[in-house]
């Protein structure tokens, strides 16, 4: 259990950060800025579920506890272990498949309902679709960033997988709280 009486350390002052394995990187560093979009999908999420039916936001609160072991993930680099094995334990967590799995199941019960695309849409439509789309935007930015890193570092696919199911999930969720009356998008309709 995380137990933190004082909020400021002081420790980040020269533009460093720790990892789980106590190792510190640079704020600029890849990994930290993977680990910082994470933390602002996240955020972006919480917003969101503020303005969805309660069934909805118990999703959204079920995502951001995903993306809190994901960052945890993150946090959590192979250092000198050496090879690519991302198996969790008491004392590391990963994002595991199952986690994906459920947002590809959640994304085809949403789907299901829902008519088919015969264009682009506009990002909007509701309050909570409009945020929901505002978060889907950040999490596929978050995973640009995720990507960014395993050019340069090993992260656990289970947690990239999740990334891009998360963009996804965003998208269906909200033309689903739009009920498929999506803004469409017009090509050239500003153009006459």
């Amino acid at each position: 259990m995380v137990k933190l009486n004082k909020i400021y350390t002081r420790t980040g002052d020269q533009g460093t950060t720790g990892l789980v394995d106590g190792s510190r990187r640079a704020k600029s560093d890849p990994r930290m800025v993977a680990i910082g979009e994470v933390d602002e999908a996240n955020s972006s999420i919480g917003l969101a579920a503020l303005a969805v039916p309660p069934a909805t936001a118990a999703d959204l609160t079920r995502i951001q506890n995903d993306l809190f072991d994901l960052g945890a993930d993150l946090a959590t680099p192979l250092g000198d272990i050496g090879g690519e094995d991302f198996t969790p334990s008491d004392m590391v967590l990963r994002v595991i498949p199952a986690q994906v799995d459920w947002l590809e199941t959640a994304i085809d019960a949403l789907n299901e309902a829902l008519p088919p695309l015969t264009s682009f849409i506009l990002p909007g439509g509701s309050e909570g679709a409009g945020r929901v789309h505002l978060a889907r935007a950040i999490s596929r930015r978050a995973e640009r960033a995720a990507v960014a890193l395993a050019e340069v570092e090993p992260v656990n696919p289970a947690a990239l997988a999740y990334l891009n199911r998360l963009s996804d999930y965003l998208f269906v969720l909200a033309r689903a709280l739009n009920a498929g009356a999506d803004p469409l998008w017009v090509p050239g309709a500003s153009r006459a």
